[in-house]
């Protein structure tokens, strides 16, 4: 297993301000108590609260976002459990559809959940058509009305692009994931990706500085990112969000595999991820609006 020791392994080169926050954690429990569910892709390893509470004091961060991973599909027990157990420390990202009831997301809400998230990337990467992306975000809308709840959308630049003016009309917050899946040079700039800007400019969304590993041609230090980084950050750091996206699961690994396999996860140094971090932000304030003011803001922690 790669534990959180292993996963911090890097030193911080920099002084992590009080309060930031990780954006984009998952928490994987014993099947067990929080069974996986029937049509995942693959089958993870534990990833249990105490290890992500470990590598947290590695890093020297006080705040989580625990995202409600594919594995399980819409059974939010795994996240709410362990947001729960973390308590003011932590906030959660559900994964829900038209058959979760109304008293299970008021509950959710009390628990700490703060958004849902519609999972694009994962299940259908290359043919997912942005009209029913549309139609997913507007049956949303519906269901977490009156909440005070964002949508966290995994999905390729292309299709935020696609979908740009319906995103300006959302009734909530649209947190887009892991950089909205752009791949940096020497491929061209993503299709989408400066539809993308005008979107951050205007502030109709935020981005995720996150998942980086899974993009950059550069490890282990993801220099390559810098470039996107910076432009996103540049655009509006005011809704730029960061995450390690622990505990790194690899999905791609269990394609064609039996799900009685454990598809080990990548082995990523969070130490060093979080490190590229300074390269990208250089400044300290910046930064710390990035890992405090805006995630505080967004997710409601406590001051």
């Amino acid at each position: 297993m790669h534990s959180a020791a292993d996963a911090a392994k890097t030193a911080l080169r920099y002084d992590v301000p009080d309060g930031a926050c990780d954006c984009h954690v998952h928490v994987i429990g014993d099947p067990a108590q929080f069974p996986f569910a029937a049509d995942r892709i693959y089958t993870p390893p534990p990833a249990p609260v105490e290890d992500l509470i470990e590598l947290q004091g590695d890093l020297g961060l006080d705040r989580m976002v625990i995202v409600q991973p594919s594995i399980y599909g819409n059974d939010n027990s795994c996240t709410v459990d362990a947001v729960r157990r973390l308590s003011r420390r932590a906030r959660g990202i559900a994964v829900i559809d038209a058959t979760t009831p109304r008293r299970e997301l008021e509950e959710m809400n009390r628990a700490g959940i703060r958004g849902v998230r519609l999972n694009v990337e994962t299940h259908s990467p290359d043919g997912c058509d942005p009209e029913l992306v549309k139609q997913r975000l507007d049956a949303t809308a519906r269901l977490i009305d009156g909440l005070g709840w964002h949508v966290q959308l995994y999905a390729r630049t292309s299709i935020v692009a696609a979908l740009a003016r319906h995103i300006a009309g959302l009734p909530f917050p649209l947190v887009i994931d892991h950089f909205g899946c752009a791949k940096p040079a020497p491929a061209p700039r993503p299709a989408g990706f400066d539809t993308l800007l005008d979107l951050l400019a205007a502030g109709t969304v935020y981005v995720k500085l996150s998942g980086a590993y899974r993009l950059s041609h550069d490890a282990p230090d993801y220099a390559d990112m810098a470039p996107l980084a910076q432009a996103v950050v540049e655009a509006n750091p005011a809704r730029i969000l960061w995450g390690t996206d622990w505990p790194h699961t690899n999905s791609a690994y269990g394609r064609g595999r039996l799900l009685t396999e454990t598809a080990p996860p990548l082995p990523i140094d969070d130490g060093r991820l979080m490190n590229a971090l300074a390269t990208w932000v250089p400044d300290a304030g910046l930064r710390k609006q990035i890992l405090v003011d805006n995630p505080a803001r967004l997710y409601g922690f406590e001051a």
